[in-house]
Order: C-alpha cells, then structure tokens, then sequence
C-alpha cells in the first residue's frame, strides 16, 4: 500500500490545485495569496536550507511567530527534510523559550521578529545547541552572526532540493513527524511525539467524522500555531482536503479577517466564542421597540430549529416556514455582518464551553459542534458531527471512528487508537504514567450516556477534596458562575476548605455595558464594590446553587475587577485558567474569604 503521510498528502495538493490560493496573508495593508504550488516549492526550500547546514533527520527545529505562511512553510519544510518541527508559543518568557529549545536540543530555530529574537538573546547561555536563527521578519535590524533572513534561508536550500527530494522518500510512518509541547499549567512543559500516521490517520477521519472538506472550503487561523488543534485545522487537514487558509497574526484582528476571508469553517475555543457572544449582547441590548420583538421571537424560532437541524437535518413542518422568514429577517442579515454568511460547520475545543453559549449562537442559527481531545490522541477523542442524531448539544459527541474510548473505574476516560501519541520526549516516567497497554489515560473525568455521547465532568488533577472529604469536580460550578450575566471567568476554591468559595471576574466588554443598562458604575474597579450589584451578584450565585447538591454550592464569593488574560499570566495560549497561578496571585482575596466568620449555609 502506498505511503500516506501528511507530506505525501501536502504535495499532492500542489499539483492537484497549483495555480489556486493555498495561504491568504495581509501584508502591508493588502490581502494576498500564495498558490498552492509555490507555496510546496518554499516548503521543499526551507527543507533544502536544514540540509545545506547539516541538520540530520529527526533532530528538531524550533518555530517561534504569529500565524503566517511562513509558520506552515517552516513545519511542513521540517517534515520533508525529515526533521521534527516544535512550535514555541509566541508569549512564552524567555526562561520558557530557552526550556522547551534546550529540551529538544534544537539547533535552528525560526522567529517572527526582533521582539522574539530579544528573548533568545536573553537566554542564550541557556540553549548551548542553537547555531541558527531564521527572522522571517526584521533580520536587517539584528547584528548577529547566527542570524539570517527567512529568504535567504530559502535561498540557500535550493541546491539541494535532489537530497530533499530523498529525504522525503525516506520517510516512514511511524517515525515522528512533529512534537507539541503541553502547556506546562501544572508542571514542566513535556514533548509529545507525535507520528506522521498519528497525523495521517486522524486527519483522514475527518472525512467520517464531518463528511470530509473540500478546496472550496476556507478557514481562519489565528490561534497559536504550537497548539495541535490548530495545526490540525492549519496544517493537517489543508494538506489533506486541499483548502486555502486565511492567516491572521493578531488575535485582536480576527474579526476584521473573518469579515474578509467568509470562512466556511470556523473553530474556536471556549473563551473566543464567549468574547463573541458578549458582543452580540451589547449589540442585542441596543435594539428596542418593534426590531427587539422581532430578533426575540426569530431567536425562540432559531433554538427550535436548530434542535430539528440536529435530529433530522432539516427544518420541518410549521417552523420550517418560521425558519425562513427569521432566517431572511434576522439570521442573514446578522451572518452577513459576522462574515459567517458561508459558515456550514462551527467548532469549539480545548476546553468545556457551556450550554448557554452553544444554545445563544443556536438562536442565531450557529450551531456550534464540540470536540474533545488533547494533544497526546493528535487532536480528537469525541466528536458532534453534522450528521443527523450524531451531535447532542452540552456533550463532547461521539467516539471518533476506529478509536475506542472507555471509562475506567474511578471514571478517568482512556483512548485507545491510531491517534495516540508515541510517548513524552526524554520522559519515560510520564509516559509510563500516561499510557498503559495502548491505552492513553487521558487526565479527565467523564461519563456516557445511553445514547453513547460522552460528557466531561472534570479533571482528575483539579477534583476539590473538602475538609469534610468531599470529592468535587469544579466544571460544572464554574460553568453555572459564567452564565452570570456580566461575569467573565469563575474559579471555584476549597481544597481542604470547609466550604466552596469563588473568585469572579468582570467581563471586560460585557460587565461594563450591562452596568450601564442597570444604571451602576461602568468603572470595573467602582462596580464591584456597588451595593446593587452585590446583591445582584448575590442573587445569582444562589440561583446556581439551587442547580447543585448541597456539597457543591458556594458559600462566599470575590468578584474581581479585571478579567483574566494571557498578559498577566492567568490564561495559558489557549485560554485555558491557570489555577496555580490565580491562587498565589489573590491568595489573599481568598483567605478574606475563609476568614471573618462562619459561611452562610
């Protein structure tokens, strides 16, 4: 049988589509486009400059930049010489930097520009191996001898694409192809290894798993490319299906990009699908009289549908008229505006989202599907999919095809499939740890239900133990906490507490607005202490907590002012909290709160 990797895949793509848009970049103010053709010639370059300065197969090169061509050119260059690419998330500190390119003994790295290039000099002494530094931007301001331009780079490859063309013969399917680097929120980032048939074969179950995509599609890229849900969407499944991908370099851009690029595939974790929905409200809070009546009822209208969509694949009967009158009314209208007019598959990943957001985007005829999985099953362990009877709103969906997933006794979910990662680089404890007898043991907490879907209840590393022995997983509270209209984040604490507790935080786009409509302060810092809106906050947390067992309700709550971000280091590049981090910041917030006095019952 014919080999069948990711590259294979890539290449025949350049041919197939050649003189068709394979990447969108915005340069200079002007949206333009590298064919797929040119785009597969760069990538064999970039391979051609590893072998001009004698990088071996399967020693790693690191990537440090924004969503951009050359991101993808470095990556699938590094595969074709044989090597493994490791991305570095861009807001790593240099320590962090320094850490993961030391681990990996990587000797070229490529970076965006002279503020990554900074951080490397920063580290320098601590990253002995590093002998070449590839700038795909600013190489002319930096004086530095390991240093040369993203071009020139390329340039120097082109005398050896016959030994690229080599390599690339050479490869083999269970040999690994790319590693990621965990995110490191409760210990040391670990390598994981990841085969071109982990990649292969979880990109083709795309096509059982959502009807397969094809080059007419498009997509968005604008989360960090170190991440594998995004390589999976950027990388994986573009060179499988052949479609072209819109980069966008600043996540604050994305929705100026979406406006442009009309994507017919959109994926998002949890927290940009929220940002979305704040905005939406503060859009919806503007409407009165006859047009508020008119979007409430085509919004009852579009939940109903959406529901009839999912059970049967159409809208039927006396609402099929309804849906599309609200359709033509409100639904286009409001998609158009989005730049999600061509939207057919909307996906949310990598962490829990909640029911009312998937319920608020259904009200506007956005259904949106989730998916479960995690680095070390390449991606994908569950899926909704477009299927009629295959999506279950507030599940993560069914097994992908031909991977087994099980629950274990003490309810952790276990994988077992061609998608499990090869092992932890350097690191035979963890992966002794992680997998056993081929199957993955994947850290979270969940169940099925009788209709086979999987439901996530929590991870095994933030289960609450009370001093009373309680065992508690945090998710569901936090995700009743977020529901609250004008609230942001919510961590729930009480490990070794007599009670439960929460910090909270102001929306940023939200809080403020629904102040204003409330008539309260907007000021962050002056809201939370304003007497209504801690009676209003009062009232809403005890409204969650008649959704709970007694066990797991809150008894005291902080609402901070500011919400959580990357840039103070309480979000990790993919949104995900990072608990460790929030407790030693506002440890004292949280003592205020187990001191003073008993908690209310």
């Amino acid at each position: 049988m014919a080999r069948d990797s990711i590259v294979d895949r890539f290449l025949d793509n350049s041919e197939k589509h050649a003189g068709k848009p394979a990447a969108w970049a915005n340069l200079d103010g002007k949206w333009k486009y590298i064919n797929w053709a040119n785009y597969a010639k760069k990538c064999r370059l970039f391979a051609g400059g590893l072998v001009a300065r004698g990088i071996e197969p399967h020693q790693h090169i690191t990537i440090i930049g924004n969503n951009c061509p050359e991101w993808v050119m470095a990556d699938m260059g590094a595969m074709m010489a044989r090597c493994v690419p490791v991305g570095i998330y861009q807001t790593n500190s240099p320590s962090e930097v320094a850490y993961i390119a030391d681990h990996c003994e990587s000797k070229v790295m490529v970076l965006e520009d002279k503020e990554q290039w900074e951080k490397v000099d920063k580290a320098r002494d601590e990253m002995p191996n590093l002998e070449h530094l590839v700038m795909i931007r600013d190489a002319d301001q930096v004086d530095d001898e390991m240093v040369v331009s993203f071009d020139d780079f390329l340039e120097s490859g082109r005398e050896h694409l016959d030994d690229v063309d080599e390599r690339i013969s050479g490869i083999e399917m269970d040999e690994v192809a790319t590693m990621i680097y965990t995110s490191g929120t409760t210990s040391k980032p670990k390598g994981v290894m990841l085969t071109h048939d982990n990649l292969a074969f979880t990109a083709g179950s795309a096509q059982k798993m959502i009807g397969g995509m094809e080059p007419d599609d498009c997509l968005v890229s604008y989360l960090p490319l170190s991440h594998i849900a995004e390589q999976m969407f950027t990388i994986h499944l573009a060179a499988t299906f052949g479609y072209p991908i819109w980069f966008c370099d600043d996540i604050a851009k994305v929705k100026e990009t979406i406006e442009v690029a009309r994507p017919t595939v959109f994926f998002g974790v949890p927290r940009v699908w929220e940002k979305f929905k704040s905005a939406l409200e503060n859009k919806l809070a503007e409407a009165t009289g006859a047009k508020a009546k008119l979007v409430d009822w085509a919004r009852g209208v579009g939940v109903k549908a959406a529901y009839q969509q999912i059970e049967h694949g159409d809208v039927r009967g006396a609402l099929k008229i309804q849906y599309a009158l609200a359709n033509k009314l409100v639904f286009s209208k409001l998609k158009g505006k989005l730049g999600f007019d061509r939207l057919r598959m909307a996906v949310s990943a990598a962490a829990p989202i909640g029911l009312d957001v998937l319920e608020f985007f259904a009200s506007f005829d956005i259904i949106i599907r989730e998916i479960y999985g995690q680095s070390e099953d390449t991606g994908p362990t569950t899926a909704n999919r477009p299927m009629p009877g295959q999506t279950k709103l507030g599940t993560v969906g069914l097994p992908i095809p031909d991977v087994d997933v099980k629950i274990a006794e003490d309810g952790e979910i276990l994988v077992k499939g061609r998608n499990v990662f090869k092992g932890y680089y350097k690191n035979e404890d963890a992966t002794n740890e992680t997998l056993t007898d081929g199957w993955l043991h994947s850290g979270d907490i969940g169940q099925f239900d009788k209709d086979g879907f999987l439901r996530i209840t929590g991870r095994k590393k933030e289960i609450i133990i009370t001093a009373g022995g309680k065992n508690i997983a945090p998710a569901k509270i936090e995700s009743l906490l977020k529901k609250i209209d004008g609230i942001g984040q919510a961590v729930v604490i009480g490990d070794r507490r007599k009670f439960l507790s929460a910090l909270l935080t102001i929306d940023a786009e939200r809080g403020p607005a629904m102040a204003e409509e409330k008539g309260w302060p907007t000021d962050p810092d002056e809201l939370v202490d304003h007497p209504e809106f801690r009676e209003y906050i009062d009232r809403e947390v005890e409204a969650a907590n008649n959704e709970l067992a007694r066990v797991s309700t809150v008894k005291k709550w902080v609402v901070l002012p500011q919400d959580f971000s990357q840039e103070t280091d309480e979000l990790t590049p993919t949104q995900k909290i990072k608990r460790r981090v929030v407790e030693s910041k506002y440890a004292d917030e949280i003592e205020g709160m187990y001191s003073g006095g008993k908690a209310a019952e």
